[in-house]
């Protein structure tokens, strides 16, 4: 898809609806950052702390700013906390989600339903390639976003207790791909390996969604050299044309 227009330049099974796993993320962190204080303090509950599988490790009543868990979720994938984020946000978490689900339908993500706010697995969490395209090209406008998911490293600090530790970004695109710009990884056993990816060349940005992959980093690359040449081919036919009508 490009961004700029909302163009979709190559698509297979892309309104077939399939679990996200933790691209999920990409709206929770999005809702954080319109709806949210980025310095407001989030004291870390229980419920939090004790969400499983990939996290930061934050243990009950920790000390993180918004904009840190915000961070946390984007690149590290943090599944602890997207639930804190939920929290600080709405009044449950259960309420977060509602959130999330109105707002992609608010963009167009019709066939989206979320049931949680990191992408765990849930047997009616699905969405669509098609539906993340269109959360991800909306989340590229918001800059604070589009800054956080193009790092590959970030120094996450606690209010409470004083610590900090460096965290990688999961999407190793970054590093396989110069053009890449962000976006998210997922990965559960049912899902299999996502990524909902973006890429600069030139004057043209592409987003490439990936679901339930055996190479998710090469078909990404593969979409996005075939997004960008045909784009080239494109711009040189209009140059040609217009050569040819002034000449």
């Amino acid at each position: 898809m490009e961004t700029g227009t909302g163009k979709v330049l190559y698509e297979k099974n892309a309104r077939e609806k399939k679990p996200p796993a933790s691209t999920t993320k990409i709206m929770t962190a999005l809702l954080a950052i319109e709806c949210g204080n980025p310095a407001a303090p989030v004291t870390i509950s229980k419920k939090a702390a004790s969400t499983g599988e990939a996290t930061l490790g934050l243990a009950e009543n920790d000390v993180l700013t918004l904009n840190a868990l915000v961070h946390g979720a984007l690149i590290k994938s943090g599944n602890d906390a997207c639930v804190a984020i939920a929290e600080a946000v709405a009044p449950t978490e259960e309420e977060f989600v509602g959130l999330m689900n109105l707002k992609a339908k608010l963009l167009g993500a019709g066939s989206t339903t979320f049931f949680n706010t990191n992408g765990l697995p849930h047997r009616e969490h699905l969405t669509t390639a098609y539906d993340l395209a269109v959360i991800a090209r909306y989340a590229l406008g918001n800059n604070q976003f589009r800054e956080i998911v193009r790092m590959k490293s970030y120094e996450l600090r606690w209010l409470k207790p004083a610590r900090r530790v460096t965290i990688n970004n999961t999407n190793k695109l970054l590093w396989l791909y110069p053009q890449a710009t962000g976006i998210k990884t997922g990965t559960t056993v049912k899902a299999g390996k996502c990524l909902v990816a973006s890429a600069v060349h030139l004057n043209t940005e592409l987003i490439a969604v990936i679901l339930h992959s055996g190479d998710r980093y090469g078909d990404a690359r593969k979409l996005f050299e075939y997004g960008f040449q045909r784009k080239g081919d494109t711009e040189n036919v209009y140059q040609q044309y217009q050569t040819t009508a002034t000449g």
